[in-house]
């Protein structure tokens, strides 16, 4: 095992039926908000990344079918700040987008390591709150996304 991070990782977009988004503040950036995200481990499927990740960051265990795979990818280049985590040389993470549709707002348990604080927004607020290009996007795909679900 290197300690190295693989460049492949998930973004789990935990919403509502009517498009609140929750979001995350991260503890290692405060200020920085995002949805639930987090590296593949050697071994794992993408599912079996997001459902950790999930449970992980949220305490919110589900079962596979749960989840859905929006089979959407992006590729970006990994903040300068965080390039350490990854193998010299390594300069890009994939990311494969997953959501999880809940009735209802709930309380999570945040992992006090990775986040500061949680919230729910409506879609349009959550998408401006967040960081990344990426999760942005994904969120303001979740009306069309629903509507064909």
């Amino acid at each position: 095992m290197s300690g190295y991070k693989i460049p492949v990782s998930v973004l789990v977009l935990v919403h509502t039926r009517d498009l609140e988004v929750l979001l995350l503040e991260r503890a290692d950036r405060p200020g920085f908000w995002q949805s639930v995200t987090g590296s593949q481990d050697a071994g794992e499927t993408l599912v079996e990344t997001a459902r950790r990740e999930l449970a992980e960051e949220t305490g919110l265990s589900v079962t596979e079918d749960a989840l859905a795979d929006w089979q959407l990818q992006n590729r970006y280049e990994i903040y300068p700040h965080w390039r350490h985590r990854y193998a010299p040389g390594v300069t890009h993470n994939t990311e494969h987008v997953f959501a999880l549709t809940l009735p209802a707002r709930c309380e999570v348990r945040l992992a006090p390591r990775e986040h500061l604080a949680q919230c729910w927004l409506p879609w349009r607020e959550a998408a401006e709150r967040v960081f990344s290009w990426s999760n942005a996007e994904a969120i303001r795909q979740l009306p069309q996304r629903i509507k064909l679900s």
